[in-house]
């Protein structure tokens, strides 16, 4: 898979670690846009279901802060984010300076995929 190369190759990550890191920023999204809207972006992402799989299944204390501070909206958005991610990214054995690493690659790549406007609806539920 294209996206799992370039993470591997560019941030020196193991292949789990990307596919897991990938999914959880994909689950992030899945969840913040809903069905509808996150069919617009699957739909450009090869292999979008493995990497869901992928995702560690619970944040841990960090995902559980980042879910309540998503909760509360307002401008605890980049936070809660970050909070989410990072639970999961721990348990990929990843510290959370790599959320800030995986983003703009994942974002290039389905930049690439799907074009700006795809690229901007992920963008816009991750930042």
């Amino acid at each position: 898979m294209e996206l799992i190369q370039l993470l591997t190759e560019n941030l020196g990550v193991q292949e789990n670690q990307a596919q897991g890191g990938a999914g959880l920023i994909f689950q992030l999204a899945k969840d913040k846009l809903g069905d509808e809207s996150f069919a617009q972006v699957a739909q450009y992402i090869p292999g979008i279901n493995d990497l869901l799989q992928a995702a560690p299944k619970s944040g841990g204390m960090m995902g559980a802060l980042g879910g309540l501070a998503a909760s509360m909206g307002g401008g605890v958005g980049q936070l809660g984010t970050l909070a989410t991610l990072a639970g999961g990214f721990d348990q990929l054995e990843m510290d959370s300076g790599m959320i800030s690493k995986f983003l703009p690659i994942v974002l290039s790549f389905v930049q690439s995929q799907g074009g700006d406007e795809i690229k901007n609806l992920l963008a816009k539920v991750l930042s």
